[in-house]
């Protein structure tokens, strides 16, 4: 199979809303050493597209400019050095950005098998939120059986992975939303009670049940000395964005008075060796869930490449229950 010389993309044609996603035509990224290029059939979309898209999310050096940090495809060629995959192989991959286009590049030990039974549009939208999940609940946070688990936006893309993650292994959890659709979608997902944040107070709810083990928060600002309260002694917090601020002031006497530990990580300026331990573990102990049915992507609305924009409306609107998911071919 031969490359074409170029390919449909979407680019960022100046910092801002989605508005400045515009379709352009680019060279087809040839694959180095390690390196796999797949034909995109779907990207994800996910909130640090939207960053980067308004400038506040710069690229890795050496980085595709263009937006996308997950896709599912076939294999269209394949760098020196690779033994996993050959041409044709179905594979949804976590990138490195560039997932806006028809082909994209990727290191090879980034990419993982179709879960069995399910489609390509599906598994566009297991690496972002998955490899997070991951990572930050059950590595950084340390998640076991039993213990009570706080997830934020619950009916985010995050949020419907971590809930249905944290369930399976056995967790109790507990999560905030924004409307009576969207708890009640948590708990279908799995969630043991969901907080109306609007009507309701998360730190009363969890102190109730006697605090929090871990919690998982991508909302920052006044969350941060809110889930310090709402921790149990000994009790985690993952931090993986900050949706309004990453500044706050914060007592530490309570964080070691009680022994809290505060944590957090961001996935794409990672080492390819890391990312690459976290697709190990996922594919041992995550792939399973997913061939079986346990677990699965939710998503929540399909757009065509060339309506990106469009599609980061539906993402940072307020209505949207998992995953926005572009189809490329």
């Amino acid at each position: 199979m031969s490359l074409p010389v170029t390919m449909r993309a979407i680019e960022i044609s100046r910092p801002g809303g989605p508005e400045v996603l515009v379709p352009c035509t680019r060279p087809v990224p040839v694959p180095g050493a390690g390196q796999i290029v797949i034909a995109v059939a779907y990207a994800g979309v996910n909130r640090p597209d939207a960053l980067q898209r308004a400038g506040s999310y710069a690229p890795p050096k050496g980085a595709s400019p263009l937006p996308g940090l997950e896709a599912a495809g076939t294999v269209a060629a394949v760098g020196s050095g690779v033994d996993r995959w050959k041409v044709g192989d179905a594979v949804c991959a976590l990138l490195p950005g560039g997932g806006y286009a028809e082909y994209a590049l990727t290191a090879a030990a980034h990419a993982l098998p179709i879960p069995e039974g399910m489609g390509l549009k599906a598994a566009a939208c297991l690496p972002e939120t998955f490899f997070t999940v991951w990572t930050n609940v059950f590595g950084r946070g340390a998640l076991k059986a039993g213990e009570r688990f706080l997830v934020h936006g619950g009916s985010s893309g995050i949020g419907t992975t971590a809930i249905q993650l944290a369930n399976a292994f056995g967790a109790r959890v507990f999560t905030t939303a924004g409307s009576a659709e969207k708890c009640a979608a948590c708990v279908e997902l799995g969630a043991e009670r969901a907080i109306n944040y609007r009507d309701e107070d998360f730190v009363t709810v969890l102190k109730a049940e006697g605090g929090a083990d871990l919690i998982l928060d991508m909302v920052g600002g006044s969350y941060l000395p809110r889930n310090v309260q709402a921790l149990a002694d000994d009790g985690r917090l993952a931090q993986i964005a900050f949706l309004t601020g990453p500044k706050v002031e914060l007592n530490f006497a309570e964080v070691m008075m009680r022994r809290l530990t505060i944590t957090g990580s961001t996935l794409r300026p990672q080492s390819d060796l890391a990312k690459a331990r976290i697709a190990e573990g996922l594919e041992a102990q995550v792939w399973p869930l997913l061939a079986a049915g346990t677990v699965a992507p939710v998503i929540d609305s399909e757009f065509p490449l060339d309506q990106a924009a469009d599609a980061h409306v539906r993402l940072e609107s307020a209505g949207h229950i998992g995953k926005v998911v572009l189809k490329v071919r």
